[in-house]
C-alpha cells in the first residue's frame, strides 16, 4: 500500500475513532437498550450497534473498496484478508460500559493483504488513544512508546489474566495456572481485551492471556505490541488465525517464553 494512501486512511481512522469516543462520552448517562447475545453476560447495547454503524457509513462512503469486519455484524462477509480490511470492536468491554461507565475501548485495526498496517485502541473515558503504524512504532496520545525492556523476569511482572484461567476448564490445568499467579509479581483483570493488550504495549503489563477472543478483540492490539518488540501467539505458541476465535497470549518475549515453557505447556498435558 502506498504511503500517501495509508496516510489518509490513518488520518481518517484517528478522526473517526475520536469522534465516536466523544459521542459515547456525551451520551454515557443516556438510557440504553441492552440485550444479550450468546449468554446473559454477553451484553450488547444500542451504543455498540450505533457506533459500528457509524464506522460502516464512514468507511463505505470514503473508501468504498474497503471491507469491514465488526463485532455487531454490520460489516462484510470476509473470507480472507485480501485488499484492505477494517476490523472493529465498537465497544470492547461492554459489561464495563454498562455497569461501570469506564474501562472500555473502541478498537480499530486496518489490514492490507493480511498485513497489519494500522492499529488504534481508544480508552474512551480516559481519553487515551493508543496508535501504531507498521514499522513506525506505537504511541499513546501522540507520545511514542519506548521499546519493551530488553530483559525482565516473571517474578517482577504483572500479568493480565481472564478469570476463567483459574476455573475448571477443558483447556488447561487450573492448579498450574494458579501457580503462575503465585509466581508473578501480580495479576490483573480489566474486562477489556483491547485495553489489556494496549497495556502490554505500554509496558504496564508484561503479559496477557485470554482463552477465547474474536478478531475484533485482538487485531489492533497485535499491531501495537509488535511495534514495541512484543509477541502475540495462541496458548500453544503458534500463530494467530486472524479470521477465527483464538486463545491469545501476548507479552514481553522473555516473559512469554517463561510462561509458555514453565506453565502453559505443563498445564496443557
Amino acid at each position: 500500500m502506498k504511503n500517501l494512501i495509508l496516510d489518509e486512511i490513518n488520518r481518517k481512522a484517528k478522526e473517526w475513532i475520536l469522534e465516536a469516543g466523544r459521542t459515547i462520552r456525551n451520551k454515557i448517562n443516556d438510557p440504553l437498550d441492552i440485550s444479550s447475545k450468546s449468554n446473559p453476560n454477553d451484553l450488547v447495547t444500542s451504543m455498540d450497534k450505533n457506533t459500528e454503524k457509524y464506522f460502516l457509513e464512514k468507511i463505505k462512503s470514503t473508501f468504498p473498496d474497503h471491507f469491514l469486519i465488526g463485532e455487531e455484524g454490520f460489516g462484510d462477509e470476509v473470507k480472507a484478508l485480501d485488499g484492505t480490511v477494517w476490523i472493529i470492536d465498537p465497544i470492547d468491554g461492554t459489561m464495563n460500559f454498562v455497569q461501570q461507565k469506564r474501562n472500555f475501548a473502541i478498537s480499530v485495526a486496518i489490514y492490507h493483504d493480511g498485513v497489519g498496517e494500522v492499529g488504534l485502541i481508544y480508552n474512551v473515558m480516559e481519553d487515551q488513544l493508543y496508535s501504531a503504524r507498521r514499522g513506525e512504532g506505537a504511541f499513546k496520545n501522540e507520545v511514542k512508546l519506548p521499546p519493551l525492556k530488553k530483559t525482565t523476569v516473571l517474578e517482577e511482572s504483572v500479568i493480565g489474566l481472564n478469570h476463567l484461567w483459574l476455573c475448571e476448564n477443558k483447556l488447561v490445568d487450573e492448579k498450574i495456572m494458579q501457580d503462575l499467579v503465585k509466581t508473578a509479581r501480580g495479576s490483573r483483570t480489566y474486562g477489556s481485551a483491547a485495553i489489556e493488550l494496549a497495556f502490554v504495549a505500554e509496558g504496564v503489563l508484561e503479559g496477557y492471556l485470554a482463552m477465547s477472543l474474536s478478531p475484533w478483540d485482538f487485531a489492533a492490539g497485535m499491531i501495537l505490541i509488535k511495534e514495541v518488540g512484543g509477541i502475540t501467539t495462541n496458548i500453544d505458541g503458534k500463530g494467530i488465525k486472524m479470521l477465527e476465535r483464538n486463545s491469545v497470549f501476548a507479552g514481553h518475549p522473555e516473559v512469554h517464553s517463561r510462561i509458555l515453557n514453565d506453565f502453559i505447556t505443563k498445564a496443557r498435558k
